[in-house]
């Protein structure tokens, strides 16, 4: 669970407002007994999954980034100029309530920060500890058959060796300088705070405004330095201040998250990597059940099976690429998590249930009517592929998909952009797949659509004549 996370659940009283572009969350944080804090956290989701995001409130795995509203505006009057515009931008800085929002901005930081020390005490005093095992490991005599368990070891070095004790005692003398330490610098935080950095962020979307981003961020920001006196600081900021323009809504937040959640699980980005929040919503569609195999056959960098690995990890996940380069970004990000998993636990694990392998999408290596779930994101022919391939590809990759997917309660997730392609290509197969629901996406700015489809009851029948002719030209071309 990350910092964010483990901060957000510390608030307590959850009361969704669905119906709402933004997913909005009301908290209440304990302040006394008799006295509570009420603020509204906004999350910032990929369209189209606005109520996954919703149902899933307290693990945030559909949520890109996290805010405390300070104030919603639905219906703002835009002047008719930009002058006045940007004018009553700078006197709405004064007149929000910045007060209940930077308290929670200030409770999230003390949480990270303190989680943070804790993390790195944790892992010194593992590290510590791991050493001392070993070196005494090896001075001593191994004619007796000890068990390999190293906690044992550490055991047995504790009762029969007296040095061991020594050290271990320095180790939490140690660990008790150091929590002196953090309270001593947190009292020296509270006695003597230094001026506080920050930056606004503004997200604007909208055909009807006169004004730019960067001029709304400029003005609304000098505005918010008068009014604190803090210093402005594009890079190495402690408070990001956010100017969501909606058409005529606007919301002014404070960032919650120091970078967006969706990179959670990828070290090794390719040229169209997948955002892993995009990647749950996805897997959610479809429903896994436990001992479900679940087959991304075109994973790219790997970010749909990874998900599927860490949130479905009663399921088993193949990730599958014909371009060795992918294949290869896709194993060095399953190897970096397994890696981060194993620190984060401190003790080995036994994996994932995931594997990546090399293949043709034409012409998968898995039994017919072996697979469970398929979810991918096809080829959109911009920076991968080309449209005209795509109209040879797509009706082949449905073919070899229905191939493999168990008929009846097989399922499929496919995220593309090139709709028209994919419409026609589907058309031609309804005997293999039946759609169920269509959530419209948008990817960079592209309008793309996620289609989750069923596959029928029909039982597969190899291709022949015409069809094989037909699928042996996509795979060649």
């Amino acid at each position: 669970m990350s910092d964010v996370q483990e901060a957000t659940n510390q608030l307590l009283h959850v009361n969704l407002h669905e119906n709402q572009r933004d997913t909005h969350v009301t908290e209440s944080v304990p302040r006394s007994e008799s006295e509570h804090l009420r603020v509204t956290i906004g999350a910032t989701v990929p369209t189209g999954f606005e109520q996954a995001a919703a149902d899933e409130v307290h693990l945030l795995r559909s949520v890109d980034n996290l805010f405390v509203v300070v104030q919603e505006l639905k219906d703002y009057q835009f002047k008719e100029t930009k002058e006045k515009v940007l004018k009553d931008f700078e006197e709405l800085a004064g007149k929000l309530p910045w007060s209940d929002p930077l308290k929670v901005w200030k409770i999230n930081t003390s949480f990270k920060k303190k989680k943070t020390k804790r993390k790195k005490l944790n892992q010194n005093l593992s590290k510590e500890k791991i050493d001392n095992g070993r070196d005494k490991r090896e001075e001593r005599d191994v004619k007796k058959e000890l068990s390999n368990n190293s906690l044992d070891s550490h055991i047995l070095d504790y009762y029969e060796k007296p040095a061991i004790k020594e050290e271990i005692s320095t180790l939490v003398g140690d660990v008790l300088a150091s929590c002196k330490n953090e309270t001593e610098e947190s009292l020296k935080e509270d006695t003597d705070p230094e001026v506080l950095k920050f930056r606004v962020t503004c997200n604007r979307a909208g055909e009807k405004h006169c004004f730019s981003s960067n001029e709304a961020a400029r003005d609304f920001g000098g505005a918010v330095q008068d009014h604190f006196k803090w210093k402005a600081d594009m890079t190495n900021f402690d408070v990001e201040v956010l100017l969501n323009i909606h058409d005529n809504e606007v919301i002014v937040g404070i960032a919650l998250t120091e970078e967006s959640l969706h990179r959670r699980n990828i070290t090794h980005f390719g040229p169209t990597t997948l955002r892993s929040t995009l990647a749950y919503g996805m897997l959610r569609l479809c429903s896994p059940q436990p001992s479900d195999i679940i087959v991304d056959p075109m994973c790219g960098t790997g970010a749909i099976p990874i998900e599927g690995a860490t949130e479905w990890s009663n399921c088993f996940h193949i990730a599958g690429d014909n371009n060795p380069l992918a294949v290869n970004r896709a194993a060095n990000n399953i190897s970096s998590l397994l890696t981060r998993s194993q620190i984060k636990e401190g003790k080995l694990s036994w994996g994932l249930p995931i594997d990546a392998i090399q293949w043709d999408i034409c012409n998968l290596p898995l039994r017919t009517g072996s697979v469970d779930i398929i979810v991918t994101d096809m080829p959109f022919g911009k920076r991968m592929g080309s449209k005209k391939r795509n109209w040879n590809l797509y009706p082949a990759c449905l073919w070899e998909m229905g191939r493999i997917c168990k008929p009846g309660t097989g399922r499929a997730a496919l995220l593309t952009q090139d709709k028209k392609c994919f419409t026609k290509a589907l058309s031609g197969m309804e005997h293999v797949w039946r759609k169920v629901h269509t959530v419209w996406v948008n990817i960079g700015g592209l309008h793309a659509a996620v289609y989750l489809l069923n596959r029928t009851p029909l039982a597969f029948v190899h291709p022949s004549g015409q069809d094989k002719e037909e699928l042996l030209s996509a795979k060649n071309d």
